[in-house]
């Protein structure tokens, strides 16, 4: 089981900038990926970035350029730096964990709000 809680939501005006953390129950070392999603009303949640234990990244085209994740395995956490950000951008942003324990597991935050005023 691992539990995880964002934080760093707001509302920012276009152009701004925001940085989301995610703090897990547990040691991240040893969890294969780390990402964060988004959810706009009436949409589906998308990906939004991703980080494996070994460093490696992968964004969404819409973000790519804007957004920056990373990790710092001793606090627990992963991080999204989002600069130059957009009315679009605006949506619950969600951390997940995938792991494997016993078979492959995905754990879900609660989401924290990014609002975006143009």
């Amino acid at each position: 089981q691992v539990q995880l809680v964002e934080s760093g939501g707001g509302l920012v005006q276009a152009g701004g900038s925001l940085r989301l953390s995610c703090v897990a129950s547990r040691s991240i070392v040893s969890i294969f990926r780390m990402g964060w999603y988004r959810q706009a009303p009436g949409r589906q949640r998308d990906l939004v970035a991703t980080i494996t234990s070994s460093d490696s990244t992968d964004y969404a085209d819409s973000v790519k350029g804007r957004f920056t994740i990373s990790r710092d395995n001793a606090k627990k956490s992963v991080y999204l730096q989002m600069n130059d950000l957009k009315p679009e951008d605006t949506a619950v942003y969600y951390c997940k964990a995938t792991l494997y324990i016993g078979g492959w597991q995905s754990f879900w935050g609660q989401g924290t709000q990014v609002t975006v005023s143009s």
